[in-house]
């Protein structure tokens, strides 16, 4: 694992926390230096501070996908508004945490990441799952996935997706027009139920809106309010 946080405490912290739960851990300060490390050890999952001196947690994010890197990265953020978080997803990271943090959800979120990464056993497939075009393919309300190779279309436009999204989407396809609540999205796709007052689920969803949905086409995912999520077309 590869740790980059400027705070000196936090960054001490931390990285006794994760050794004690069994990770190796390489700790860094910067920017310059995580890339540095990631370029030359590749580590299984980075955890990146946003707000670093010189290079942030951001460019680094920007940097690593855009050169394919497609190593699980989780983000330590101050900053709570909805915008920054979604400027996290859209330069790649795959979650996020916000300070001040329980170091139990920095473990719980980071064994999501690697289950998903890693998998023990390929997820099972809903019963209620709407039918295949094909072994490959998987369609429902309007959208086509290609789950082996990670690609998704709305009509005959491809969506660029992360992870998170793909899984988050590929999901709702799969169950599309069964309304699906919170706590099961949470398992399914995070490996753990952070609660009522986590803001993640929304971020997604509202992040995968705006991917979807084009001037003039109907939205596709429709919030259930109380209960969770619904993908189908009005």
């Amino acid at each position: 694992m590869l740790l980059a946080e400027d705070d000196r405490a936090i960054r001490h912290a931390l990285e006794r926390a994760l050794t004690l739960e069994g990770y190796q851990v390489t700790a860094v300060a910067d920017g310059v230096e995580a890339l540095a490390h990631a370029h030359k050890n590749p580590p299984d999952v980075l955890v990146l501070d946003v707000m670093m001196p010189g290079i942030d947690g951001l460019q680094v994010c920007r940097v690593l996908r855009a050169e394919g890197d497609r190593t699980p990265i989780l983000m330590l953020t101050a900053l709570v508004e909805t915008a920054d978080r979604i400027a996290g997803l859209d330069a790649g990271a795959d979650d996020y945490v916000v300070k001040p943090f329980d170091v139990e959800e920095v473990f719980a979120r980071l064994r999501a990441l690697l289950r998903r990464t890693n998998p023990e056993a390929p997820a099972p497939v809903p019963e209620a799952a709407p039918k295949q075009v094909s072994e490959r393919y998987v369609d429902g309300a309007g959208l086509r996935m290609d789950p082996q190779a990670r690609r998704a279309w709305r009509g005959g436009r491809e969506l660029e997706l992360t992870r998170t999204e793909f899984e988050l989407l590929e999901l709702l396809v799969r169950n599309a027009g069964i309304v699906l609540d919170h706590s099961t999205i949470y398992d399914r796709i995070w490996g753990y139920d952070f609660g009522p007052g986590s803001k993640n689920l929304a971020v997604y969803v509202g992040y995968l809106r705006r991917k979807l949905d084009q001037p003039g086409s109907a939205q596709l995912i429709h919030t259930v309010r109380g209960v969770g999520y619904v993908l189908r077309e009005d």
